[in-house]
C-alpha cells in the first residue's frame, strides 16, 4: 500500500522550470522529490535541481511559518482572556501576602490600624451590658424548610445569604420560594422559608462581604459571647408585626432581653440595629408595653426596666427615596447604569429575561419594602417648590466656599417665602421626588398639572402574552401616559402613584404601615400597630434615663429625585417607566444619569438618619414626654488609602460603615458602660442641624 501511494505521488508532481525560479538556462529539467519527514529526496542527477530543491524547501518552510503566524493571531477574546487572568493572579497574590503578613508588620506609607477591641481591652474595658443586634432589610439569611419539586435537595440551604448558588442555577425556582402570598404577605402554598439563626445569620451576607462579623469579633475581644450578645434574626421580607403572627419574632425578642438582662446581673441592655431594623426595634418598643392580644402585654415600664442605649446604626426613620422607585420601576441609580449601559440584559425581546418585571413581581410581595417609603410627607421632604435640602451644593471646593461666604444669612424654612441671599446656581427642587422629565424637575410649580387618579380607571382584566405578569397589565396605555404627561410628584403625592400603579400591594400592605403626622398622638386610634413604626405617629415610651443615639455615614452622594421617562418599547406585559439616565445637569451638579443627589450614605439622605435625634426627640416634646436624651454621631466618609487598609475602616457608606473603627469603637464604649456625655455628645459634620430648623414641625 506504501508503494503504491508513492508511485502516485511521483505520477503528479509537477515539473518546475528554472526559468521561472530565476535561473539563465532556457533547458527545462524535471526535478523529482519526495518528502521524507524534513528530508528531500533528488530524483534528477542534474546539479540545478539541488538548488531547486533547496529553494522549494525555503518556501514550504515560510509557508508553515505563515500558516503558525495567523493561527497565533490575537483576537479580542484573547486580550480579555488575559486580563482577567492577570487580574484574578495579582488579587491572590495580594491575598496571599496579606494573610502571610506579620499582624504587626507596617508597609511604607501604610499605618497599621489596631482593632478597637484590641485598643479598648489594653485600656481595661471589659463586657457589661449585654447586647442585642438587630439587622435590617436584605442583610440576613433565609433557608428552606419546605418547598416545591424544583427545589428538591435544598432543605435547610440558604435561599438569601451565602453564595446565591441556586439563583445561578434554577433561576425561576428561587424566585417562586422568595415571593411571598400576594394576598396575605405570609408564605404561599407548600413553600416556608425562615430567618437563619444565631450569629451567623447576618455575620458576612456572601463570602468575604461582613455585615455585623467586624463588630462581632470586636465586641468578642473585650469578653462578648452567646451568652451576652445575641442576633435577633427575623425574616426581613415580612410586615413587622406578621414576624409576630407568623413566627412569634417579637416573643421571641422579648424574652431573650429579660432572660440576658436577668443572667447578666441585671443589667440593662443596648440595642445595636441596623437601617431597616431601626424601625423594626422601634415597632417593637410600642409592641412590648401594649396590652395583648395585639402587644405583647409588658406593661408601661417595660422598656424603661430592660433597656439602657439604642444605638442605631445608618437608620431610616423616615423613609427611603429609592425605595419608591423600587416599587415603581424596578431601579435605582446602578440598575439605570447598568440598563443604560447594557439594555441587552435588562430590555432585550431576543432573550426574554425580563430581569426587572421578575425583580418588581417579588418585591411588591414583600411588605418590607412598603415600611421603607418616605414618611411625613412634604413637611418632612418638601413640596414643588421647597426642601429642607435646597441650598445644597454637591461639589465640595464650591460647597466650602458657599458656607465660608453665607455663613451669616438667614435660613429659610418651609412656612417662609423668603430666600437665601446668595446663590452660586439654581436651587434644586428636591422636594419634587419624581419628575416626568427633566424640563418638568425645573418647570415652575405654577404650570405643572397635578395628577387625579379618579379619573383614570384600571382596565382589571388579565391579559394572556405568555411573560411576566405585573400590576401593569392591568392598567391601559392612557392612563399610564397620564401619569407621565408633565407631572411631578412630592414624598406625598409618590405614596398615592404608587397606590395607584400597585393597589393590590398598597391594600394589603398599607394595613401594617402608615406615612402621616400625628395631630394628636394621644388619639386612640394610634394605638394600632400600623402606626408603631413610624416616628411621626407615635411616642418613644416612658423611659427618661433612655438614651437613644444616630449613628450614620456623611459624605458621600446619596439618591433624593429623580427624572422619569415613558419606556421607549411598547411590548405586552412590561414596565412602562424609566430613569431618564441620559438627563445630566452642570459638571458640579447635583443631577447625574437622572438622580438629584444630596448629603448621606450612600442609601439614607441624612434628613431621613438624623432628623430625629436632631429635633424631633430632643428634649421633651409630643413624641418623647419622658425626655429620653438622644445624641446625633456622624462619621465623615474616607474610602480606603489603599489595598491593605480593607473594606470600612473609616468607611460612612451605608453596610460597610460596621466596620468603621470610630463607630465600633462607640458601640463598645456605650456596652461597656459609658454614657452619651462620655462619648462626647454630638458629633456631626453635615448640615442636619441647618435642615432640622428648616422643617416647620409642630412639636
Amino acid at each position: 500500500m506504501a508503494s503504491i501511494l508513492r508511485f502516485r505521488k511521483l505520477c503528479y508532481v509537477e515539473p518546475v522550470s528554472k526559468p521561472s525560479l530565476g535561473f539563465e538556462s532556457s533547458n527545462k529539467t524535471t526535478c523529482l522529490r519526495e518528502d521524507k519527514g524534513s528530508s528531500v529526496v533528488v530524483v534528477d542527477n542534474d546539479p540545478s535541481c539541488v538548488d531547486v530543491v533547496s529553494l522549494t524547501k525555503e518556501i514550504q518552510t515560510d509557508k508553515k511559518r505563515r500558516r503558525r503566524k495567523e493561527a497565533r493571531e490575537w483576537r479580542c477574546v484573547d486580550s480579555c482572556c488575559w486580563m482577567i487572568g492577570c487580574l484574578c493572579t495579582t488579587w491572590w497574590l495580594l491575598l496571599v501576602l496579606y494573610h502571610s503578613m506579620p499582624i504587626n508588620m507596617t508597609l511604607p506609607g501604610y499605618q497599621f490600624v489596631e482593632s478597637p477591641g484590641t485598643k479598648l481591652k489594653k485600656e481595661g474595658l471589659t463586657a457589661f451590658h449585654p447586647v442585642v443586634l438587630i439587622p435590617g432589610i436584605v442583610t440576613g439569611g433565609l433557608e428552606l424548610w419546605e418547598g416545591r419539586p424544583c427545589a428538591e435537595g435544598l432543605f435547610r440551604k440558604r435561599l438569601w445569604g451565602g453564595s446565591f448558588s441556586e439563583l445561578f442555577k434554577r433561576p425561576l425556582c428561587w424566585l417562586e420560594h422568595m415571593s411571598l402570598d400576594n394576598k396575605t404577605g405570609l408564605d404561599p402554598l407548600d413553600i416556608r422559608v425562615r430567618a437563619v439563626p444565631g450569629l451567623v445569620a447576618a455575620d458576612y451576607f456572601a463570602p468575604g462581604y461582613f455585615v455585623w462579623a467586624v463588630i462581632i469579633e470586636n465586641l468578642a475581644r473585650i469578653g462578648y459571647e452567646e451568652k451576652n450578645m445575641h442576633m435577633a434574626a427575623y425574616d426581613w421580607r415580612l410586615s413587622f408585626q406578621n414576624t409576630e403572627v407568623r413566627d412569634q419574632s417579637l416573643s421571641r425578642l422579648k424574652s431573650k432581653i429579660e432572660l440576658m438582662f436577668v443572667n447578666n446581673g441585671y443589667k440593662k441592655v443596648v440595642v445595636v440595629p441596623h437601617s431597616m431594623g431601626v424601625t423594626y426595634f422601634l415597632h417593637f418598643m410600642k409592641w412590648v408595653e401594649a396590652p395583648p392580644p395585639m402587644g405583647g402585654g409588658g406593661g408601661l415600664g417595660w422598656c424603661a426596666k430592660h433597656i439602657k442605649s439604642i444605638m442605631n446604626i445608618g437608620p431610616t426613620f423616615l423613609g427611603v427615596p429609592k425605595v419608591a422607585t423600587s416599587l415603581l420601576s424596578a431601579e435605582s441609580k446602578d440598575i439605570a447604569l447598568a440598563r443604560a449601559m447594557a439594555p441587552g440584559i435588562f430590555d432585550s425581546d431576543i432573550l426574554g429575561l425580563q430581569t426587572l418585571e421578575h425583580m418588581i413581581r417579588v418585591a411588591r410581595t414583600w411588605d418590607s419594602m412598603v415600611s421603607l417609603l418616605p414618611k411625613g410627607g412634604e413637611t418632612i421632604w418638601g413640596n414643588l417648590d421647597w426642601s429642607p435640602e435646597e441650598g445644597f451644593i454637591c461639589d465640595q471646593a464650591k460647597k466650602n466656599y458657599f458656607q465660608s461666604s453665607t455663613h451669616n444669612v438667614s435660613q429659610r424654612t418651609n412656612s417662609s417665602d423668603g430666600k437665601l441671599g446668595f446663590r452660586i446656581e439654581e436651587p434644586v427642587h428636591y422636594g419634587r421626588m419624581i419628575s416626568f422629565g427633566k424640563e418638568t424637575s425645573q418647570l415652575p410649580s405654577s404650570v405643572l398639572q397635578p395628577f387625579n387618579s379618579k379619573g383614570h380607571e384600571h382596565v382589571n382584566h388579565k391579559s394572556s402574552c405568555g411573560e411576566v405578569w405585573t400590576e401593569y397589565d392591568e392598567m391601559s396605555r392612557e392612563s399610564l401616559r397620564a401619569i407621565a404627561d408633565k407631572k411631578a410628584y412630592t414624598a406625598k403625592s409618590v405614596i398615592d402613584l404608587i397606590r395607584y400603579v400597585a393597589p393590590k400591594m398598597m391594600h394589603r400592605a398599607e394595613g401594617h404601615f402608615s406615612y402621616g403626622i400625628a395631630d394628636n398622638v394621644d388619639d386612640p386610634k394610634y394605638s394600632h400597630y400600623k402606626y408603631w413604626s413610624n416616628p411621626l405617629e407615635t411616642k418613644l415610651p416612658d423611659a427618661p434615663d433612655l438614651e437613644i443615639y444616630c449613628l450614620y455615614g456623611v459624605g458621600i452622594p446619596t439618591e433624593r429625585s429623580y427624572v422619569y421617562k415613558m419606556s421607549t418599547f411598547d411590548k405586552c406585559k412590561s414596565i412602562p417607566f424609566r430613569i431618564d439616565s441620559s438627563a445630566d445637569g452642570s459638571d458640579n451638579g447635583c443631577l447625574k444619569g437622572g438622580v438629584y443627589f444630596v448629603d448621606g450614605d450612600e442609601s439614607v439622605p441624612v434628613v431621613s438618619a438624623g432628623f430625629m435625634c436632631a429635633k424631633g426627640w430632643r428634649g421633651k416634646n409630643r413624641f418623647n414626654p419622658s425626655g429620653s436624651t438622644t445624641y446625633v454621631r456622624e462619621y465623615q466618609h474616607k474610602p480606603p488609602a489603599n489595598f491593605f487598609e480593607g473594606r470600612g475602616v473609616q468607611s460612612g457608606a451605608h453596610v460597610d460603615i460596621m466596620g468603621n473603627v470610630a463607630l465600633i469603637e462607640d458601640v463598645m464604649r456605650v456596652a461597656a458602660g459609658a454614657t452619651g456625655v462620655e462619648l462626647g455628645g454630638d458629633k456631626i459634620h453635615s448640615d442636619i442641624l441647618s435642615m432640622a430648623e428648616r422643617i416647620n414641625l409642630p412639636l
